[in-house]
């Protein structure tokens, strides 16, 4: 039998012990500075022009096949989306091959096509994500026009780093813990039984007292303020930067 003077000192180490494993659950910002400098451009962003996309390991009709993408996304016919890294031009300076961002698991493939298959745009705007500082910056070519605090992937299930875009914008309507405003990207968490298979958003919340913290299955959470910003100016085929600072 454990003596009546001791249970005060008992309970004070349940509660130590519980207020350290809440603190384990939420994982707090690293609280590191975020660079100030622009990121990398792309080539650009834009729509497929053929019914199925062939994307090429090579820039060559030749090279072998490793992906291919439907004009039209089945799941609900909207116009595809593609982000063109880099260009390959011919000796008059016009567009031949176009290196894309190939959506999908595993994150990060990458694979060429033909430039007349796709219409590419230039992108003024871009998003970068820093995962460790819970940081999101917008930029419009060279300027830092918005600076928000973000909520991440929980440990086990985080937010994954890469470059990526904007598939799909969307108001949520019968989600609404999605915030005021939504965009789907073209990277996939680590749960594939995720709704869309696993797919990242960048959405609002209705739970800003998280944001700061790890907690999201993968997801990047935002204010709604900071989602509605992003609302008003960032198209379909934006980057999207996901750093691991």
């Amino acid at each position: 039998m454990i003596p009546m003077r001791h249970y005060p000192r008992i309970a004070l180490a349940f509660l130590i012990a519980a207020i350290a494993l809440a603190a384990a659950l939420v994982v707090p910002s690293s609280g590191k500075a975020v660079s100030q400098s622009p990121p990398s451009g792309v080539a650009g962003a834009g729509t497929i022009n053929v019914p199925m996309l062939a994307i090429r390991r090579l820039p060559a009709n030749n090279s072998r096949v490793i992906a291919k993408l439907s004009e039209f996304r089945p799941q609900d016919y909207r116009a595809r989306y593609v982000l063109a890294l880099a260009v390959k031009n011919d000796k008059k300076g016009k567009p031949i091959w176009y290196k894309i961002s190939v959506p999908g698991r595993p994150n990060g493939r990458t694979g060429w096509v033909r430039a007349p298959h796709v219409a590419i745009r230039p992108m003024q705007w871009q998003v970068v994500v820093y995962r460790g500082s819970r940081v999101v910056q917008v930029w419009k070519n060279k300027e830092l026009v918005y600076t928000g605090k973000v909520a991440v992937g929980a440990p086990g299930t985080e937010t994954p780093t890469g470059l990526y875009y904007v598939t799909v914008r969307f108001k949520p309507v019968k989600v609404p813990f999605l915030g005021t405003f939504a965009f789907e990207t073209s990277a996939y968490s680590k749960l594939s039984e995720w709704p869309g298979g696993g797919v990242v958003g960048l959405h609002g919340t209705t739970a800003p007292y998280l944001l700061g913290q790890a907690v999201s299955h993968g997801c990047v959470r935002m204010s709604n303020e900071t989602a509605n910003f992003m609302r008003d100016r960032i198209p379909l085929g934006t980057p999207i930067r996901i750093l691991a600072s």
